[in-house]
């Protein structure tokens, strides 16, 4: 019988055909035996071969296996009666092929190293799994390589050619996504944060110019995309449809989405700058007769979107003119000041309605107006406080703080500049 046919024959555990004896230590600490066959160990494993080599016919191997690795032992055992395009198929999960993989790496079983490699590169793996994959292939050295290259960081060209197209699906400028939909913008903007996102690591982009580049473009058609929506809701025959709405919103929707990317790449200011040029058209019609019952989801999330815009601005993160933060105060602080009566009592007559400003967006706005104001020149303070004051609506924003501190200012320059006068006077006396 040629050995081909004589592996074939055996079967692990048939004592009467066994010639080898391997002994290993179970759970508990008692040796277990399987019977074994030198042709198939010497065939199948270079530590049996050299073992063999040194020993009698009546050879007995004695393995040590510790608490963790005992069942992978047994399965390596298993597997090398198995033929080798029938091994690769066996693994039931990824954590039994890491646990085999390291004792046929041990035990220099070189056609199951491959198969465990195979099926491991192959197989996806979950978070945890790979962790333990990780920890496994360390310790592994070259034969590792092919699982390697799955953990390997991508070079950054790749990346940036990923992260422009997640881009594009993000900001609904990539062109139809049929038949994934909102599904994949969703995902995709999902990524494109995380990719973004700075914690103990450093992010998995930076925002180049050629980045940069097209995030800017995908704004302009955004925020020009939002501006022909709006702009022809005044031709629209019914205005109260949800779709004519739904339309615009879905838009100001992407619009919303990229004041969260947009800090982390230093491209707030396109933002603000191509939100305070089209503001002066979207509040035309917005406040036009023809929308005066309508459309409240939309003025209100109008109100949210320069809600950002005003934090970016008041609070420094984005550097304007005097004139360009003035222009900004002017057009929504009358909008913002006459929405919020109106929507408080929508609210109060109609039970179930949801469109509101709530307590966080009202003092998240309020706070951002102040300091916004403050840091204007002061006669563009005195003017806009005098309007505020001059309005039936002062309870909201509240502007009351920027007023006190423009009263103290104000007093404290005057008396600064008569106490430069008289040092001048003196100065010319004394001459």
């Amino acid at each position: 019988m040629d050995k081909a046919r004589e592996a074939k024959s055996c079967k692990l555990g048939d004592r009467s055909t066994s010639d080898v004896t391997i002994q290993l230590s179970n759970r508990e600490g008692r040796p277990e035996w399987f019977y074994s066959h030198s042709s198939i160990l010497i065939n199948k494993s270079k530590f049996f071969a050299d073992r063999l080599s040194h020993l009698d016919s009546t050879a007995c191997i004695e393995i040590h296996c510790s608490d963790f690795d005992y069942d992978d032992h047994v399965s390596l055992l298993r597997l090398l009666y198995l033929p080798e395009t029938s091994v690769v198929h066996s693994f039931d999960s990824v954590k039994t092929a890491i646990g085999i993989l390291q004792v046929a790496v041990a035990l220099q079983c070189e056609e199951i190293t491959q198969s465990c490699i195979q099926y491991l590169e192959a197989s996806p793996w979950e978070d945890k799994e790979e962790e333990e994959i990780i920890k496994a292939v360390s310790k592994l050295g070259p034969v590792a390589i092919p699982i390697v290259a799955r953990l390997q960081p991508v070079d950054l060209s790749t990346t940036r050619n990923v992260f422009v197209s997640a881009i594009r699906f993000a900001m609904s400028i990539g062109g139809p996504c049929l038949p994934f939909g909102d599904d994949l913008i969703t995902s995709a903007r999902e990524q494109v944060e995380y990719m973004l996102e700075e914690d103990d690591d450093t992010p998995l982009i930076t925002a180049d110019d050629e980045v940069k580049s097209e995030v800017k473009t995908g704004l302009s058609k955004i925020c020009s995309s939002f501006e022909k929506e709006v702009s022809s809701l005044l031709l629209e025959s019914d205005l109260t449809s949800e779709a004519v709405e739904d339309k615009v919103l879905r838009i100001l929707s992407d619009l919303e989405w990229t004041c969260h990317i947009l800090p982390k790449m230093d491209l707030m200011k396109e933002f603000v700058c191509n939100w305070t040029e089209i503001s002066g058209n979207i509040l035309t019609v917005v406040e036009d007769r023809k929308l005066d019952s309508l459309m409240w989801g939309l003025k209100v999330k109008l109100i949210e979107v320069t809600g950002k815009v005003l934090e970016a601005v008041g609070y420094g993160n984005v550097i304007l003119p005097p004139a360009c933060r003035v222009q900004l105060l002017k057009s929504w602080l009358p909008y913002i000041r006459k929405m919020k009566p109106l929507l408080d009592s929508k609210g109060n007559e109609e039970l179930g309605f949801r469109h509101k400003m709530d307590e966080d967006l009202c003092e998240s706005i309020e706070g951002a107006i102040v300091s916004l104001i403050l840091a204007l020149p002061s006669n563009d303070q005195a003017e806009i406080l005098a309007d505020w004051m001059n309005t039936e609506q002062v309870r909201y924003p509240d502007l009351s703080e920027a007023f006190e501190v423009w009263c103290y200012r104000t007093k404290s320059a005057k008396r600064r500049l008569v106490e430069g006068l008289d040092k001048i006077g003196n100065a010319a006396v004394s001459l």
